[in-house]
């Protein structure tokens, strides 16, 4: 038997696609254009690269702004904060600056903020205040207060307030203390 016609020929019997266009003199322009567009690009980021090396590795600025110009002092404060996760800190901070704004000049002459326990399980204000009396006054109204410090700060940042009375006077035996006294009665701890 005869093979057929085109028999062994590959895409032989198989319909033939349409041949692709070939690139017109516009079309090839175009690719020539971005081609020379792309390394003119790369000589002139090296020759910048080679400029900036001799000037001392580009420490300067140039007409626009850019991430080496210097900043004011209260956004490079704020973007140092920022960058190290020093929100909380800052803001209590703040509120120990404030505190006779917030509590009211009466109790802040009387109680003082002393410190900050930032853990996210403990989150406690430690106040300290200079009589027992104020010392109660300031646990009665320790629920209000950290709803006014949370309303400043953010819902959370502070739990609770820890108040501290005034601190014991000095242990020391004179002429004048009998041994064995714990000191001057009920103004303290």
């Amino acid at each position: 038997m005869a093979p057929l016609p085109g028999a062994g020929v590959p895409g032989a019997g198989e319909p033939v696609p349409p041949a692709a266009p070939a690139p017109s003199g516009v079309d090839l322009a175009r690719v020539a254009l971005r081609a020379a567009r792309e390394q003119a690009r790369a000589r002139g980021a090296a020759a910048q690269e080679k400029r900036q090396a001799r000037r001392g590795g580009g420490l300067r600025s140039g007409a626009r702004a850019d991430g080496r110009d210097p900043l004011a002092l209260g956004a490079a404060i704020n973007r140092l904060i920022t960058e190290r996760g020093w929100e909380t800190p800052a803001a209590v901070g703040g509120v120990m600056g404030r505190w006779p704004q917030i509590v009211g000049e009466n109790l802040a002459n009387h109680c003082v903020p002393l410190r900050y326990d930032e853990a996210p399980d403990e989150r406690v204000l430690t106040v300290q205040c200079d009589s027992t009396a104020w010392a109660t006054e300031l646990r009665l109204l320790a629920p209000r207060l950290v709803a006014r410090l949370n309303e400043d700060l953010g819902q959370g940042t502070v739990r609770m307030i820890k108040v501290l009375g005034p601190g014991a006077p000095r242990r020391g035996y004179g002429l004048l203390r009998a041994p064995g006294s714990t000191g001057p009665g009920d103004t303290w701890g």
